[in-house]
């Protein structure tokens, strides 16, 4: 039975929904009432809007995540012969997007303090590709739990090797580095919009950042099928990945209070930093930059012994992720990095999220910290 007295969710959607129900309501009656169900007015609103929030030229919705990545890669003709960079402890779409296009994953590890890819790492991983025979094509910056990685560095890297910057922002959307907001950095950017996302609609969504014109274009073409001038001039070999009218609806709503909503994240944060820097080891985020808190995630040596007392309570905790994508059977075969991956497959056996969200209050995060301190 559990003794927790405050009910807590990891993430508490209905909190948020509870709040903005009208809006959202009233948002998806528009909807149903124009009947503009695929590429609707929202669909555009929801993009300008993208563009407006994160200075980016050029903001495309689609699908979904994944979608994002696999897109901006068709876009830059990725596929047999490359080289595509990721770090081995992430989400395993950074690394299935290249593979699904018959480029090579190539795995580096990354740093513990910021759990995102190591320079030093893609750096040596480069010259390794070449002498396997591969061309180095794109890296793959994953922004993981919501702090940015050091683009500057992976940039001055990358472009000494005629390397694309690809930055997964699936879990960064509303992060910035040295005032330049996600959305706005490398050659391209890609997020998220599912649920759990601190931007999230009620199914699957997602969307490409670029500065970079021409690239705009050639997505815009891939996302709807590789058309031309015209919709049944199919000019090149394309996807169906658009993000529904009704989602746009929900987003374009959720955005409006999603700057506070960052704000209370990083309340969050602070009060587990106070309350259990001095017994594990916690978040980092380096100056200059802010993260938006997708997790807070502790590294601790007795991992299963606090998971297994917090569900005691009745406290969600999640692990991301047990195993670095090195360690999986369906990415073993591809090639590591000669200096290994050795932090990313400690991360694995040692990281902890703990509940986050806008909406956790201060007695639930209290009670939290007083059952793992």
């Amino acid at each position: 039975m559990s003794e927790y007295s405050v009910p807590v969710q990891f993430i508490d959607l209905a909190a948020q929904q509870a709040i903005i129900r009208d809006d959202i309501d009233a948002a998806i009656a528009r909807v149903l009432d124009h009947g503009q169900y695929i590429m609707g007015p929202e669909v555009k609103q929801f993009e300008n809007d993208l563009k407006v929030y994160t200075g980016a030229h050029h903001a495309l919705s689609c699908a979904n995540g994944t979608d994002a990545l696999t897109l901006v890669l068709m876009a830059w003709g990725i596929g047999p012969g490359d080289a595509v960079f990721v770090p081995s402890f992430t989400y395993v779409a950074s690394a299935e997007t290249p593979a699904q296009l018959g480029a090579t994953p190539f795995f580096v590890d990354v740093l513990e303090d910021s759990f995102n890819i190591n320079p030093a790492s893609f750096d040596q991983a480069i010259e390794e590709a070449k002498r396997l025979g591969l061309r180095p094509a794109v890296v793959i910056a994953v922004d993981l739990f919501g702090q940015p990685a050091d683009v500057d560095a992976i940039s001055g890297i990358a472009r000494l090797a005629d390397v694309r910057v690809l930055i997964d922002g699936a879990q960064s959307f509303g992060a910035s580095s040295h005032g330049r907001k996600v959305g706005t950095m490398g050659d391209a950017t890609t997020t998220s919009f599912f649920p759990a996302k601190p931007l999230g609609c009620y199914g699957d969504g997602g969307a490409v950042f670029t500065q970079d014109d021409e690239l705009a274009e050639l997505i815009n073409s891939i996302r709807l099928h590789g058309k031309g001038s015209e919709k049944y001039d199919n000019v090149r070999i394309g996807s169906n990945s658009r993000l529904d009218t009704i989602q746009a609806a929900i987003l374009i709503e959720k955005l409006k209070i999603f700057p506070d909503e960052l704000i209370a994240r990083e309340k969050v944060a602070k009060a587990y930093e106070a309350g259990l820097c001095n017994t594990y080891k916690t978040p980092r985020i380096a100056p200059g930059l802010r993260s938006t808190w997708a997790q807070y995630t502790l590294i601790l040596e007795n991992r299963d012994i606090v998971q297994a007392k917090l569900k005691d309570y009745g406290i969600p905790t999640v692990v991301y992720y047990p195993k670095a994508l090195t360690q999986q059977n369906g990415y073993s075969r591809f090639p590591i990095v000669s200096t290994g991956v050795k932090v990313s497959e400690h991360l694995a056996e040692k990281v902890l999220s703990l509940p986050m969200h806008p909406y956790l209050e201060k007695k639930n995060i209290n009670e939290i910290i007083s059952k793992i301190v």
